[in-house]
């Protein structure tokens, strides 16, 4: 046959397979250490101006399929910004305000039942008197004498107090993160047209669209679907709450909903604290328990179900990773740094897996 009449097969250059590269000058891999300890060293320090940040960048993957839709509607970018931060505010000064009664009221609860809650479980004594001695703990920081023995509600008051210390900076960090939000929805893919006009290739012009486009499209998804899913756990668990007659089911459901943002810890802690709630309000050990229990079980249904067959295709992230990135978040900004592990985890691992001298990095981030 003829060296003309053969077909030659052309492949392009991304279907080749290739090794996962990795670094071998060991001046890339110093460099970039300490490149990434300068960045969490940053965030630490400027933890008040770096978290509202982030979270206004979340928070804008999340309204960003709304944003569109408005503005298929023909709704003008800034007015629909003002809508969805309106939206977005109303409902957290509604939950706010309709919680904050009965959780000053199952505050006030907690140091006066806690003798109730040794007597009826004494098999726990241990654990209980290590909690009663860490709850006295908190009372008494800042104080210069004893609190009276009489004041139980006062005492309680003052715990839900020391609770919220950082109400002043959560006012000014939420102020930040919504002027953070308004000026990301309303100045949409600027960033991404500026870095497009810059870069000097055309190949890496793509690649940038391409990152923006699976960060916003995966993250989008995720957090759309984490949120639908966390608001159903809410919902079922107040309907619990109030059919087992634990009472204040908004309380227990928006307990239930942010907690569940926080993969394993949080479901450990709500099962806590449905625990504690039910040995509070019943008198009979089985009703007590029951709370707990069926919290658990649809945390079970949708954590180890529902949730990961929606999101089986987009994310699978190693699961040591996953603990690792909690708590070290945990650690670095508290309960937000736990609520925003997962959406960075996943951010970092897109942006691996799309630039080759991090598709090893990428690869060890996956499950």
């Amino acid at each position: 046959m003829a060296p003309n009449d053969q077909k030659t097969e052309v492949v392009s250059p991304t279907e080749l397979p290739e090794d996962l590269p990795l670094p071998s000058d060991p001046k890339v891999i110093f460099l970039g250490g300490l490149f990434v300890l300068a960045v969490l060293a940053a965030a630490y320090v400027v933890s008040e101006i770096v978290m509202p940040l982030v979270f206004a960048i979340v928070l804008k993957l999340l309204l960003q399929p709304v944003l569109r839709v408005l503005e298929r509607l023909r709704v003008p970018r800034i007015l629909a910004a003002l809508l969805l931060i309106l939206a977005l505010f109303g409902t957290i000064v509604g939950l706010g305000t309709a919680i904050s009664g009965p959780a000053r009221t199952w505050a006030a609860k907690l140091p006066e039942g806690i003798p109730r809650l040794e007597e009826r479980l004494s098999f726990t004594r241990a654990p209980i008197n290590t909690l009663q001695r860490f709850l006295q703990q908190v009372q008494d920081f800042g104080e210069t004498g004893p609190s009276p023995n009489g004041a139980i509600s006062e005492r309680g008051a003052a715990l839900l107090m020391k609770l919220f210390t950082g109400t002043g900076n959560f006012a000014s960090g939420f102020f930040m993160t919504v002027l953070f939000l308004f000026f990301l929805l309303v100045s949409g893919d600027i960033f991404l047209h500026r870095l497009v006009e810059i870069l000097p290739r055309f190949r890496s012009k793509r690649q940038v669209v391409e990152i923006s486009q699976q960060i916003e499209s995966d993250v989008s998804s995720y957090l759309v679907t984490i949120t639908i899913m966390n608001a159903a756990v809410g919902i079922v668990t107040a309907f619990a709450m109030w059919l087992t007659g634990v009472g204040d089911p908004i309380l227990w459901g928006t307990v239930a909903f942010l907690l569940n943002y926080v993969p394993i810890l949080g479901t450990a802690l709500g099962v806590l604290i449905f625990l504690l709630a039910g040995l509070l309000t019943h008198d009979t050990l089985w009703q007590a328990l029951l709370p707990a229990g069926l919290y658990f079980v649809f945390h079970l249904i949708e954590g180890e179900t529902v949730t990961p067959m929606l999101l089986a295709r987009r994310f699978t992230l190693n699961p040591v990773l996953v603990i690792i990135s909690l708590v070290f978040w945990f650690w670095m900004w508290g309960i937000p740094g736990g609520i925003l592990s997962m959406p960075m985890l996943a951010i970092t691992k897109i942006i691996c897996d799309r630039l080759q001298p991090l598709s090893a990095f990428g690869h060890f981030l996956e499950g």
